[in-house]
């Protein structure tokens, strides 16, 4: 029946915030609660563990237990599920975050904002696989969104500026520490220079120059200087001062 499920989808949405704000929750009496010994948060720097070592596809609940010494039907008296699993722990990595300079120019201040963003990305890349979207606000990233406001707060945006402008900073660093994340995995394999030396020759031999003129001059100029197909870290540098600046030039 509809209003069983949506009871069911209440009390399982009523369960990750009462595990999100735990620490800020009074206990209640009589509470039952998991076994002495170990503690939510254990689970859940298990859980990011095992994704930074295995990926995100290596996530189940057997295998976080198993990381713990558990079985696996013991670790649901902590957390009800993979997925409320992955949102305490994408919680739990924003309360790693560092804290955004104070004494420095706002320019600077939104220049960290995004490089924070994008090296959280770049140390965790199974983050980059977990959907942003009605993404459970829990107090780890409260406290995110309440620096970055702070860090940008009374430079002349209204409110709604303050948040878009937070959203680009997020959208850039994110899609920028994607192809950063994909660079390292293909360098793992083959070095981006042996990839060029190989590449590179065979392209010049089958592309039409007459084709494609200023490809395959801007493209053999820009192969050349990275020994890569890209530089992900220089389109970053490069790309959050502009952003940065057209964002401040609206203020």
């Amino acid at each position: 029946m509809p209003g069983d499920e949506d009871e069911k989808s209440t009390a399982q949405a009523t369960r990750i915030l009462e595990l999100l704000w735990r620490h800020a929750l009074p206990s209640k009496p009589g509470a039952r609660g998991p076994k002495p010994g170990l503690a939510v948060d254990d689970v859940v720097a298990a859980g990011i563990t095992l994704a930074d070592r295995d990926g995100i596809d290596k996530l189940t609940i057997r295998a976080v237990a198993a990381e713990l010494g558990l079985r696996a039907m013991s670790l649901y008296t902590y957390v009800p599920s993979k997925d409320a699993l992955i949102v305490l722990m994408v919680d739990a990595v924003a309360a790693t975050d560092t804290p955004i300079p104070t004494g420095v120019a706002v320019r600077e201040r939104m220049i960290a904002i995004a490089t924070q963003l994008r090296t959280e990305l770049i140390e965790h890349p199974w983050l980059l696989e977990v959907s942003p979207w009605r993404q459970v606000l829990g107090p780890a990233r409260m406290r995110r969104y309440e620096r970055q406001l702070s860090a940008i707060d009374g430079i002349g945006l209204s409110d709604l500026a303050m948040d878009r402008a937070i959203a680009v900073l997020t959208d850039f660093a994110t899609g920028n520490a994607r192809l950063a994340v994909a660079a390292a995995g293909a360098a793992a394999q083959l070095s981006d220079a042996d990839w060029w030396e190989v590449n590179g020759p065979l392209l010049a031999q089958v592309m039409p120059a007459d084709e494609f003129p200023l490809a395959g001059r801007v493209g053999t100029t820009v192969g050349e200087h990275y020994q890569a197909p890209a530089d992900p870290d220089g389109a970053f540098h490069y790309g959050v001062a502009i952003l940065v600046d057209g964002i401040l030039g609206e203020t």
